[in-house]
């Protein structure tokens, strides 16, 4: 995992239950004049299909960052 706040990335990895596949991802995070925009990316490294776990990883993120955004979390 490594961190630069300076240019608002995040860059970390994952590894699935079953077969210990790793999945990498990054975060990007830009000021624009509304506000931030948030740009995430997770993808395999091997194989050429995640059965949607990467999908379900970054919409699992963004709920959190919504609910976390709104006072929920």
């Amino acid at each position: 995992m490594a961190a630069d706040g300076a240019a608002g990335r995040i860059e970390a990895s994952d590894r699935s239950r079953w077969f210990g596949f790793t999945d990498d991802i990054v975060i990007r995070v830009a000021a624009t004049d509304a506000g931030s925009r948030i740009d995430l990316r997770s993808s395999s490294r091997l194989g050429r299909s995640d059965f949607g776990v990467n999908a379900a990883r970054i919409r699992a993120y963004l709920s959190a960052l919504r609910a976390s955004a709104s006072g929920e979390g």
